[in-house]
């Protein structure tokens, strides 16, 4: 298979290392398929952190988390989880109480208005990962994600 990311970034020089050229790869793709689903979420008015963080929450619902849960969950780590959830929060998406059992931990729940804005995502969310990764087909798709997921236990 011909490497073309050289090509794409206009690299005049071979790469230091194939280590090197994987995660620049890597990098590469994932700008791609994030500008995509970016576009995707735009007229939502979310950022693809608050749509993860609104997952989170459906699949935590009703208990909810508490702030420090829900950062460990998060795929891309955010420094200000407070202020992101402030911002949910601002637009209905989220609601925040104290614990009854623990004053100090505050619990983040999804609200009916935030469950309603996922729920419109759902399907239009799905339809985008099968035009971005349809064509490497089932056996391929498996070897990305194991590739993929024994990188980030290596990376650590």
């Amino acid at each position: 298979m011909k490497r073309r990311l050289k090509v794409e970034i206009k690299q005049r020089r071979p790469f230091s290392s194939s280590q090197e050229e994987a995660f620049l790869n890597l990098q590469r793709t994932a700008d791609s398929l994030m500008r995509g689903f970016e576009e995707l979420l735009k007229p939502s008015g979310l950022t693809q952190t608050q749509y993860n963080v609104l997952r989170i929450l459906r699949g935590a619902a009703p208990e909810g988390l508490p702030c420090r849960e829900l950062a460990e969950r998060m795929i891309t780590r955010d420094p200000d989880v407070t202020r992101l959830l402030d911002r949910l929060e601002a637009r209905g998406l989220v609601s925040r109480t104290r614990d009854v059992a623990d004053r100090r931990v505050i619990v983040t729940r999804i609200t009916t208005q935030g469950m309603r804005l996922l729920e419109g995502l759902d399907s239009p969310v799905a339809e985008l990962h099968r035009r971005q990764l349809a064509h490497l087909g089932g056996d391929r798709i498996q070897k990305l994600i194991d590739l993929l997921e024994v990188t980030r236990k290596g990376s650590r």
